[in-house]
């Protein structure tokens, strides 16, 4: 009690040049987000979830965060033809190639569709981010392709979305 007391004297000060103040007393985890967020929410503005997708290889294992994992090493594997080889998913002939697949086109359909369920189910329940990672053997090649496409088409459906590449650094395409 003592240094609860002590702990009120010494923020007096700063207490009262605050512009808000929430007692936290009997409030469980949500219940303070919801306060800070409602707190200091511009008006008119609803916050957003935002999505980070992140490309990467399962032979350097998985990433440590990652909330919705795509595993897209059913596609034909670039890595095989020669000329695309040497190429990454940034690269126009490697993304080409990718997305001209019939499968890599139902795979973006259909992950679209789950996303579109998903996403703002988890933004309902005041998830503020949220990581897909979409792997590959080697993440150089499909893994990069889907996971630009994917950001690209989250970002067109008004998504807070960025795309990462764990093992194939992004290029001046």
């Amino acid at each position: 009690a003592e240094r609860i007391a002590e702990e009120r004297r010494s923020f007096e000060e700063i207490r009262g040049l605050a512009d808000v103040i929430i007692d936290t007393s009997d409030l469980n985890v949500h219940e303070l987000r919801d306060k800070v967020i409602e707190a200091f929410r511009v008006s008119g503005q609803q916050r957003r979830l935002r999505v980070d997708v992140i490309s990467f290889g399962f032979k350097k294992g998985t990433p440590r965060v990652v909330d919705v994992l795509f595993d897209v090493r059913f596609l034909p594997n670039p890595h095989w033809i020669s000329e695309l080889r040497p190429l990454t998913g940034h690269d126009a002939p490697v993304r080409d190639h990718v997305l001209a697949s019939d499968d890599a086109a139902e795979f973006v359909a259909k992950s679209m569709d789950l996303l579109g369920f998903l996403l703002p189910r988890y933004e309902a329940e005041g998830k503020a981010y949220l990581t897909i990672g979409i792997g590959c053997t080697g993440g150089r090649h499909r893994s990069v392709a889907l996971a630009n496409e994917l950001t690209r088409l989250l970002q067109a459906d008004g998504f807070d979305a960025n795309v990462s590449h764990r093992d194939t650094p992004c290029t001046d395409e």
